[in-house]
């Protein structure tokens, strides 16, 4: 299976988290975007996977993988990554039964560019 390719980091950044330090204040339309994303990270859950993610070798962790280092039931790990999916925080593929999540390089670096 052909793994899908990750927008263009600039401009997935762009779309998602516009600096808040810029000359001209964002727009309404662009804070509620920044808000959606920053929602979706700003769980206890949702950082331990992002950080979970991270910490692989190769970057990438299928949904039952998550299930024992977070401690939570897997319809509740599901919930998580659907939300942060969903936010665009994480890209996913589906191999055979199972779906494997990974965190884009471009992902982290965008949205903490967009708090500085």
């Amino acid at each position: 299976m052909r793994r899908p390719q990750a927008p263009d980091s600039s401009r997935w950044a762009q779309e998602c988290c516009p600096t808040l330090a810029g000359d001209v204040p964002i727009s309404r339309d662009q804070a509620e975007q920044l808000s959606r994303t920053l929602k979706a990270i700003a769980d206890p859950a949702r950082l331990q996977v992002l950080s979970f993610l991270r910490s692989q070798p190769n970057g990438e962790a299928c949904a039952c993988d998550l299930v024992a280092p977070l401690g939570l039931a897997q319809p509740t790990v599901s919930h998580h990554l659907k939300v942060l999916y969903e936010a665009g925080v994480l890209e996913r593929e589906k191999r055979a039964t199972w779906v494997y999540y990974r965190l884009p390089d471009d992902r982290l670096p965008g949205i903490r560019q967009a708090l500085t």
